[in-house]
C-alpha cells in the first residue's frame, strides 16, 4: 500500500469546525445578540410601522423578552448566552468568567447588535420609507428611530434616567444570579431561558415607562450608531439632552450592584452542603451552571 493511501481527508464539515473554544464563544455571542435585535426590535418595528394595528406595548414587551429567550436557547450551551455586555462584565467581576474573554464577548455583542439593526432595516426598508413620506425622523409622532434604540420620555432628567437604568439592570442581574444559584430554589435544567424571559417581561412592564428599559449597552448603542449612519443622522446622539450614554453606563453600574446585593445578602449565607451529598451532586451542579458560570 502506498504511503497515505487509504487515508481519508477532512470532510468539509470538519474543515469548518472551530478549534478554539474562545472563537466558538465569540461567534455564539455575535449570533445571539443578532437574533435578539432582529426579533426584539422587530417587535417594536411591527407595532410602530403599523401604527398600533399589528402590535402595542404588550407585544413589544413579550416579543422582546421572547427574542432574548430564543437567543439564549441558541447560544447558551456554547457561550452562556450573555448577549449583554453588562452581564459579561458582572460575570467577570464576580469570578464567573475569565477577564481575558471579556473584550471578545463584548466586541461580538456590539457587532451582532449592529448587524441585527442593519438586517431589520433591510427587512422593513419599504415600510420605513412609506411611514413618513421617506423621512427618517427621531422625534415626533412619525418618529422611527426608537424602533432601534431607546429614547427618554420628555419629562425625564439625565439623573433620573441614569437611576432608571441602574435600578432596572440591578434587578436583572440580581435575579439572573438567583436563577443560576444551585443552592437556592433554582430552575429545572433547560428552563432557565424561559424564566429569564419572564423576568424581562416583568421589568419592562414595571420599569419601562421612563426610557424603554434597555438594560443592555450593545442593544442600545450599536443600533443607535446604525441609525446615525443609515439616514437618521447623528442627532440620535444628542436627542434627549445627550441621552445616548445612559443605556451604556447605567447598565454596567446596575449589573455590579445587582450581583453584589445577591452575593452579600443571599449567596454567601448558604450553609455548606454535606460533603458526601456535594460529591454525589457535583456533575449535576456543573450542568446547572454551564449556561453562564463555568466558562
Amino acid at each position: 500500500m502506498q504511503p497515505g493511501k487509504g487515508r481519508k481527508g477532512k470532510s468539509f464539515k470538519q474543515k469548518l469546525v472551530l478549534k478554539s473554544s474562545l472563537a466558538k464563544e465569540t461567534v455564539s455571542e455575535f449570533l445571539g445578540t443578532f437574533i435578539m435585535i432582529v426579533l426584539g426590535c422587530g417587535s417594536v418595528a411591527q407595532a410602530v410601522l403599523s401604527r398600533g394595528l399589528f402590535g402595542g406595548i404588550v407585544t413589544i414587551n413579550v416579543g422582546f423578552a421572547m427574542a432574548v429567550v430564543m437567543a439564549i436557547y441558541v447560544t447558551g450551551g456554547v457561550s452562556g448566552g450573555h448577549i449583554n455586555p453588562a452581564v459579561s462584565f458582572a460575570m467577570c467581576l464576580f469570578g464567573r468568567m475569565k477577564w481575558f474573554k471579556f473584550p471578545f464577548y463584548v466586541g461580538a455583542q456590539f457587532l451582532g447588535a449592529f448587524a441585527g439593526a442593519a438586517t431589520l432595516f433591510g427587512i422593513y426598508h419599504d415600510g420605513l420609507m412609506a411611514f413618513a413620506g421617506g423621512k427618517l425622523l427621531i422625534m415626533g409622532e412619525n418618529a422611527t428611530a426608537h424602533i432601534f434604540a431607546t429614547y427618554p420620555a420628555p419629562y425625564l432628567s439625565l439623573t433620573n434616567a441614569f437611576a432608571d437604568q441602574v435600578v432596572a439592570t440591578m434587578f436583572l442581574l440580581m435575579i439572573v444570579f438567583a436563577i443560576f444559584d444551585s443552592r437556592n430554589l433554582g430552575v429545572p435544567k433547560g428552563l432557565e431561558p424561559i424564566v429569564i424571559g419572564l423576568l424581562i417581561i416583568v421589568i419592562s412592564s414595571s420599569l419601562g415607562l421612563n426610557s424603554g428599559c434597555a438594560m443592555n449597552p450593545a442593544r442600545d448603542l450599536s443600533p443607535r450608531l446604525f441609525t446615525a449612519l443609515a439616514g437618521w443622522g447623528f442627532e440620535v446622539f444628542t436627542a434627549g439632552n445627550n441621552f445616548w450614554w445612559i443605556p451604556v453606563v447605567g447598565p454596567l453600574v446596575g449589573a455590579v450592584i445587582g450581583g453584589l446585593i445577591y452575593i452579600l445578602i443571599i449567596e454567601i449565607h448558604h450553609q455548606d452542603p454535606d460533603p458526601d451529598f456535594e460529591t454525589e451532586q457535583s456533575e449535576e451542579k456543573l450542568d446547572k451552571y454551564e449556561l453562564s458560570v463555568i466558562m
